[in-house]
């Protein structure tokens, strides 16, 4: 099985709620992995997600550890889109 990583860096203007979080996440950039697997079989090369990995911003009050956490890849990706549906409407001239 051939797998890949991909590394983003996804920036919330606005704080956001992943089910893989106990509490609201903080507004502010986040790097993501995403490992995806090749689809064996397919006429072309096509790959298939299989973890999304956050990493989550220390803690500014204090020393803190880095902590990552693995969230639904599709569930981030719809909170970035709403994330930025919002900023888009409050940046809108009137």
């Amino acid at each position: 099985m051939q797998v890949r990583t991909t590394s983003r860096t996804s920036d919330f203007v606005e704080a956001f709620i992943l089910k893989a979080s106990t509490e609201p996440l903080p507004a502010g950039s986040y790097y993501v992995d995403i490992d995806e697997e090749l689809i064996a079989g397919a006429s072309f090369p096509a790959y298939r997600r299989t973890m999304t990995l956050l990493h989550l911003q220390p803690d500014a009050k204090g020393p803190g550890t880095r902590q990552t956490l693995v969230v639904d890849g599709h569930e981030l990706d719809a909170a970035l889109a709403r994330d930025q549906a919002q900023a888009s409407l409050r940046t809108r001239p009137v």
